[in-house]
Formats: C-alpha cells, structure tokens, sequence
C-alpha cells in the first residue's frame, strides 16, 4: 500500500512540474508572456505620456510619469533608466524626451488607440464615454500590420472621435486645429473640431451637453462665470474650466479653400475637377464606399448624366460611371481641373 501512495504523490509531483515548467506552454511559461505583456505595457504608456507633453511643446517629467502612471518616484525611475538603455528616451534639462526611435513607438501606440476608438465609435456603436478605457486596453496587442488593415477598413480616417488626428502608417500627425471655445467671439457659428478627453470629471460635463466634434455651435453670451452656446435646438451653460476643453474652427463653408474649390454635388454638368479630400464628418461604410468608386485624392471626376427628377446623378471616375445620391456627393469635396483626356471603350455603371 505504501508503495502504491509514493508512486501515486511521485507521478503527481511529475505532473505538477510538467505542468508548471512545460516549454513555451507550462505557468511559468505564461508567467513570464505576462511579466512581459505588462512591462511593455507600461513602457508604451510611458512613451505615450512623453509624446503628449512634447505636443504641448513641453518635457515630461518622473513627477508627470508617476502621476499619469500611478507609480512611485522610484519605479519611475528605474523605468526612465531601462528606457534609456533601450535608446527610447534621453534625459534633458528638466525632464525627459523621446529618441526618434521612441517617437516612432510612441506614434505606433497613438495610432492604434485612435483607429481603434474610430472603429467601436462608427462600426460597434460604443458611446463617447466608453471610448477611451476600451481603447487603452487594446492599443497594446494591435501590430503594425493590424493597424494597416484596420485602418483602410475605416477608409483611413483622419481623425478620432473627439477630433484628435490619427497617425498615418509613416509616422506623420496632423495638428488639431481650432482654438479653446472660450476665446472664440459671440453670436458667430463655429464647428466643433475637438474634445478633450481628460480630466474625466470635466470630459463627462462636455458629453452630458450632447456636444460632439461636427456640431455647429454659436456662443450667445459670455461672462466672467460662464459661457452660454446653443446648438440650434438648446442652450448650455458651460464654465470657463470646461469650454476650455473645446476646440472649436469656423465651419466648413467658411474654411480656406484652394481657390474655386466646391462640393461635387456642386458640379454643373460637363463640368472637370479633381477630388482632393472628403469630409472629415465622412467616416464608416459611406467613406469607404466613396474610396472604393474612386474618388480619392486627384482622381479625376466629371458629372456624366443628369437625373430629371435630381437624384441619383451620373459621375465618371477613373474611366467608369458611378451613381451618388446629393447627400453622398456633398462629403467630396473637388477643385477645378483642366479638361478630361476622352477615355475609350465601355464603361460600367455603379451605385452606391
């Protein structure tokens, strides 16, 4: 009988081991993925934080770090030196920056949470508030080649769901451009272009007001106390700390715009230009849908056929008709072009 136990306890000590040391499979294997999940994680984060202070034409510093990281002064520290030793960031003269190197994780990391919070924004229908934290999480395990498929899924939109740019595959980032809500003048419309996302407290109070980067907006009152805007149907009442977090630019029909520019549902028939943007208000399906017909940047369009009754009306792009309703045409915006080279044979009408 004794000798039945020692097998027994000998066998499941083997088991334990085999279970706890297997390689590549065992704990200790997936102890170790996970150590290593979180230490880049937490470098990520840090690289993130460093570029946003740099944005703000500012140095990050172990004190910011601990902060925004929840960290004491000594992991921090011990996390700038490891940093450094991999050539992500050099210390400065008040703080830390990043290398080019760093720079180039850092937008990687960037670049991930806003396509990602695009996508549950226009394809999973999350709400604003729920963005961010959902985003955070994911930003970490998405790759290089994820984020290229991800992003021409979405149609490779410019920007996030509160008006951040996205960084495009190269590593270039846009400005956000616009001014605080509080220094834009009274009783003139403006477009909202952007939201910021923190402190949560004040990001909460914006998203409670139902304003959303796209609205048109007008400030009918300004005070010491308070700042009163209307978006057509209601008025809010909003604090000079949280307008502050409002990013607002003159709307789209009063932008700087190459010369002769114009909507293609503006186009009168016969008419050449070529298309250079769409809306930024274009996103999901319809934006993908307009890039697949064609129309990007310097393709060539012109209106084909008229519609008696006004819609849909015939375009040729890129050698082929295509069919747009007014309110799809109106997201592409084109400038005048010199006349179309005569393009043979069929062409193949498409809808939308």
């Amino acid at each position: 009988m004794g000798g039945v136990l020692t097998s027994f306890w000998f066998w499941a000590a083997a088991a334990l081991l085999t279970a706890f040391f297997w390689p590549g499979w065992g704990l200790w294997a997936g102890l170790r993925r996970r150590r290593a999940e979180n230490r880049r994680s937490l470098y990520e984060d840090a690289l993130k934080h460093i570029h946003a202070w740099e944005r703000r034409a500012k140095n990050a510093t172990p004190e910011s770090l601990a902060g925004a990281l929840g960290l004491s002064q000594r992991r921090v520290l011990d996390l700038i030196t490891s940093l450094e030793g991999k050539g992500l960031v050099q210390s400065v003269t008040g703080g830390v920056q990043l290398t080019p190197a760093g720079e180039a994780w850092a937008l990687h990391v960037v670049r991930a949470h806003r396509l990602w919070e695009r996508y549950l924004a226009d394809e999973a229908g999350f709400p604003m508030s729920k963005l961010h934290q959902a985003a955070e999480r994911a930003e970490h395990h998405l790759s290089a080649e994820n984020l290229d498929i991800l992003d021409a899924h979405l149609g490779h939109p410019q920007r996030d769901p509160h008006g951040d740019p996205i960084p495009t595959a190269d590593g270039t980032l846009g400005p956000v451009s616009g001014v605080a809500l509080v220094e834009w003048p009274a009783d003139k419309p403006a477009r909202v272009v952007h939201i910021e996302d923190e402190p949560d407290v004040i990001f909460k109070q914006i998203l409670a007001t139902g304003i959303r980067p796209g609205m048109t907006i007008r400030v009918l009152e300004k005070t010491p106390e308070r700042i009163v805007v209307s978006d057509g149907e209601n008025e809010h009442r909003l604090a000079h700390v949280v307008a502050g977090n409002v990013q607002v630019a003159a709307p789209l029909e009063e932008r700087v715009l190459p010369t002769g520019a114009k909507r293609l549902s503006a186009l009168a028939a016969g008419e050449n230009a070529v298309v250079f943007e769409l809306d930024e208000e274009c996103r999901g399906f319809t934006r993908r849908r307009l890039q697949d017909l064609g129309l990007t940047p310097d393709a060539r369009v012109e209106v084909a056929l008229e519609n008696p009754f006004g819609d849909p009306r015939a375009f040729r792009v890129r050698g082929t008709m295509i069919a747009l309703r007014r309110q799809q045409a109106d997201h592409v915006w084109v400038r005048p072009a010199a006349e179309m080279p005569v393009v043979s044979g069929q062409v193949e009408a498409t809808s939308v």
